[in-house]
């Protein structure tokens, strides 16, 4: 008999939730055979079985399962019998772990310490190692009263912060109805917190996209014939890696702790996109090296798997840039989107409407694109993101590079 347990998969993922089991209790099944599914905050994970035999659950859907729970036992019925009672007990399955995989697990929750910029940047300026420090915070987050109440006190000058739950406290007159966060929701939450430490400013620009437009329109058909549906975003993906290659500090990310920008040589270009359980980043890997037709398929792919909940850790892991497309959601014309950290920036594209615009001195209805670019000012400044918005526009203006992607 063997057991089936929620491995570390990597990405910094500690906890998950049984979805779905793809099979139900006494089902005999086969190795490899996936067997359950869990939801993590990064992608849907399919679990296989470790060996052939019979499957007992000792999770069921619903539960929230730790690195190193036991989910399930395969073997054959006599085994099986023996752990009856404590399958059925899911809580007491998950905390019977041997003494050694227990220390293993407290190693690793000590490695990982999560705290933002400030608060770590508190901790060294007041000598205190955060890995002693235990947080209070949302999924054990290490917070600055955390930090100040281990240094045995409030330091001099430093306002006392009131914690989030006193913050939102509040009196109900009606009824209310609590729900949980999904393990999607829950990521969302912290990568938003992690992303209001970047001090972040804002460059906004219209595009005169017409030839974008016109470029699109012909090629549709020709795309329709691939099997590919064909949008504006593959050639702004393809001008935003050219803006890239002439403007490298925005394809980076910023080491806080060692206070260097990490230059990235590979354009990696995140897309945000809306899945059923919350806001998701899918990546398409190696943009640069890809033509409009490839990077239209990896798009329509990428966001079929986001649909059906199969896409995976691989295809939404190291981006460098990222992209928001709010005009494919039919509205909008300028907006702040949201850095996705660790990168440097993020750009909005908007709706593309009919505007006008001046043409050799002559007033005309043309194609107007919104940009919003928000960027990290500790890494770049604004003449900087000036200079990159202007980049991208060029390239998106530019009839001769558009009719070559096209």
């Amino acid at each position: 008999m063997k057991t089936l347990k929620f491995v570390d998969i990597g990405e910094g993922i500690t906890e998950g939730r049984v979805q779905k089991w793809l099979v139900k209790d006494g089902d005999a099944v086969k190795e490899d055979q996936p067997i359950v599914q869990i939801e993590t905050d990064k992608a849907v994970v399919n679990l296989p079985s470790p060996i052939n035999g019979k499957v007992r659950i000792g999770a069921k859907e619903n539960t929230t399962v730790k690195v190193g729970d036991v989910i399930a036992y395969v073997g054959e019925d006599s085994e099986l019998s023996s752990i009856k009672e404590e399958a059925a007990a899911p809580q007491a399955v998950q905390q019977k772990q041997p003494v050694k995989e227990e220390k293993v697990a407290e190693t690793q929750a000590q490695r990982e310490i999560v705290a933002t910029p400030a608060v770590r940047h508190l901790a060294r300026q007041l000598g205190i190692d955060l890995s002693k420090v235990t947080g209070t915070g949302p999924e054990g987050r290490v917070l600055e009263n955390d930090v100040k109440s281990f240094a045995g006190g409030q330091p001099q000058g430093v306002k006392q912060v009131p914690k989030f739950s006193e913050l939102l406290e509040e009196s109900h007159e009606g009824e209310v109805e609590r729900v949980p966060l999904s393990q999607t929701r829950k990521a969302i939450a912290r990568n938003m917190e992690a992303s209001l430490a970047i001090p972040s400013a804002a460059h906004m620009d219209l595009v005169d996209a017409t030839h974008l437009y016109d470029i699109v329109k012909k090629e549709k058909a020709n795309a329709e014939k691939l099997g590919v549906k064909l949008t504006f975003l593959p050639f702004i993906i393809k001008a935003v890696v050219e803006a890239l290659k002439e403007n490298p500090r925005f394809n980076s990310s910023y080491d806080h702790d060692r206070q260097e920008v990490i230059l990235k040589k590979y354009y990696n270009i995140g897309l945000a996109a809306e899945a059923p359980d919350g806001l998701k980043v899918v990546v398409i890997k190696g943009a640069d090296r890809k033509g409009i037709i490839e990077i239209a398929k990896d798009i329509q792919t990428l966001h079929e798997r986001i649909k059906d909940q199969t896409i995976t850790l691989e295809e939404m892991r190291d981006s460098t840039f990222t992209i928001t497309n709010i005009g494919s959601l039919g509205g909008g014309f300028l907006s702040v989107p949201i850095i996705n950290p660790p990168e440097v920036a993020i750009l909005g594209v908007h709706l593309i409407r009919d505007m006008p615009i001046v043409d050799e001195g002559q007033v005309k209805v043309g194609k107007v694109l919104p940009i919003s670019l928000v960027f990290d000012h500790r890494v770049v400044d604004g003449a900087e993101a000036v200079t990159f918005g202007n980049a991208v526009i060029k390239y998106l203006e530019d009839p001769e590079f558009l009719e070559i992607l096209g």
